[in-house]
């Protein structure tokens, strides 16, 4: 299992409207390929944020990455930047 953590910077404020935006795309963000779970955090004083997803997929394949930009695309009006994923191995997934 492998982990993409994206942190991401928005406006401050634009919490609640992102989450309309982002509730909208639930389907079409647990269909990328490989997604096992999706995790957003953030923080509506600052606008920082992390996205954090795992996925049975060591690498993006390049159509993949092309719907993981047009979602992200999907928020370009709160975003401050585009944001940058970054890859991990999982070594431990514990839950409750």
């Amino acid at each position: 299992m492998y982990a993409r953590i994206t942190p991401y910077k928005m406006k401050p404020g634009s919490q609640a409207a992102a989450t309309k935006v982002m509730n909208a795309l639930k389907d079409k963000i647990m269909a990328l390929e490989g997604q096992q779970s999706f995790l957003n955090v953030s923080n509506d004083e600052d606008g920082t944020g992390y996205v954090i997803s795992t996925t049975e997929n060591e690498e993006v394949a390049p159509e993949t990455a092309e719907k993981i930009k047009a979602l992200w695309g999907a928020f370009s009006e709160f975003l401050v930047e585009q944001p940058t994923a970054h890859s991990y191995d999982v070594v431990a997934d514990w839950r409750a």
